[in-house]
């Protein structure tokens, strides 16, 4: 089964923010893992495996209307302020005004910088709850502990603590943190995103359009991204 995800990189938003070489999460054997391609289009994986634990990862990680067929793409960092920044100002909204009444299909798509060093285990983090479903809790406390485990030289007990408060079953989430189960994911993700020209976070795609932001994140940038999904939502709806 191909990536549900990694499909629709047709549409390119770039917000500049966090910008340094992309980090390069350590990697299990992916031997075998297939260069794939999906109806609409674009991001298949030439590095991601197919198994359970992967799928349901990928799975995880998408909000909204399984039938929409616009796709909003948010390349990000869990360590990345400015991903903070724009998750703690507009995700909700774009969350409640399109995921939420089905307009669009929401993903979160992985891209840990080199400046971060505790970008990929708190990737693996989201990642590993999301085998259980439950990334969008992980995503919104990994946003909100950012400043408690950003720096610490070793922060898996701290990301332990607060997984623990999304309801994942912590047996199961450990085991796949120790397995680094997901991390093959979020190298197809990475991989996947640099080949594109990605190498800063936040960077969003929307439908078949690429915005810029060349200052970095403003208070223009929530409006050019709801005016590219209303867009395409208008260009969708056209006989």
């Amino acid at each position: 089964m191909p990536s549900i995800l990694l499909r629709s990189l047709a549409a390119c938003a770039f917000l500049v923010a966090c910008s340094r070489p992309a980090a390069t999460p350590r990697t299990t054997d992916t031997a075998g893992a297939r260069q794939s391609a999906s109806a609409d289009g674009s991001l298949a994986s030439s590095t991601m495996p197919h198994d359970s634990i992967t799928d349901l990862a990928d799975r995880g990680r998408i909000a909204g209307d399984p039938s929409a067929t616009v796709w909003v793409l948010m390349a990000s960092d869990f360590q990345c302020p400015y991903c903070k920044e724009w998750h703690d100002a507009s995700f909700l909204p774009l969350m409640r005004d399109y995921a939420q009444k089905g307009k669009i299909r929401l993903a979160f798509v992985n891209m840990p910088l080199s400046i971060h060093p505790n970008a990929i285990p708190a990737a693996e983090a989201a990642m590993c709850a999301s085998v259980q479903n439950k990334f969008w809790p992980a995503h919104d406390a990994l946003f909100a502990s950012q400043p408690q485990w950003e720096s610490m030289p070793k922060p898996i007990a701290k990301l332990d603590s607060v997984i623990a408060g999304t309801g994942v079953d912590m047996a199961q989430w450990r085991s796949c943190m120790a397995k680094h189960a997901t991390l093959p994911l979020i190298q197809a993700d990475h991989d996947k995103l640099h080949n594109a020209g990605v190498n800063s976070t936040p960077t969003f795609f929307v439908d078949g359009k690429m915005l810029t932001n060349d200052q970095g994140l403003s208070a223009g940038v929530a409006a050019d991204v709801r005016g590219a999904i209303e867009a395409a939502l208008k260009a969708k709806a056209k006989p």
